[in-house]
């Protein structure tokens, strides 16, 4: 069973930053054959993807973190890593790595860790 895990969340104030970090465990094929990305669910809304590996092995970002989060993975330590810099008050929420199996080009994400908890004050 693919398992996935985060930490590095925390309380940070705006403007300032902190950097994520998810391991995977259990899978089935090589780490660098899944898909590997961020979501984020804010308390009372739905949950969000953040970021994902596109296949060209660059960064997909929605719109909200462009410029400010950088993901990235060590596919040797079946890592992934998220940096955020610049937060700010929006970005309050929790948290969660996610790892999937990419079809016809696109990244269909089966397995979610429990997530880390972001909290940006003002």
């Amino acid at each position: 069973q693919v398992q996935v895990a985060e930490s590095g969340g925390g309380s940070v104030q705006a403007g300032g930053s902190l950097r994520l970090s998810c391991v995977a465990s259990g899978l089935t094929n090589s780490y660098i054959t899944y898909c590997m990305g961020w979501f984020r669910q804010a308390a009372g809304k739905e949950r969000e993807e953040v970021a994902e590996f596109s296949l060209d092995r660059s960064g997909k970002y929605a719109d909200f973190v462009k410029g400010r989060f950088t993901i990235s993975r060590d596919n040797a330590k079946k890592t992934l890593a998220l940096e955020m810099n610049s937060l700010e008050r929006d970005d309050t929420a929790m948290y969660y790595c996610a790892a999937g199996r990419r079809s016809a080009g696109v990244c269909s994400f089966t397995w979610y860790g429990r997530g880390t908890q972001v909290t940006v004050s003002s």
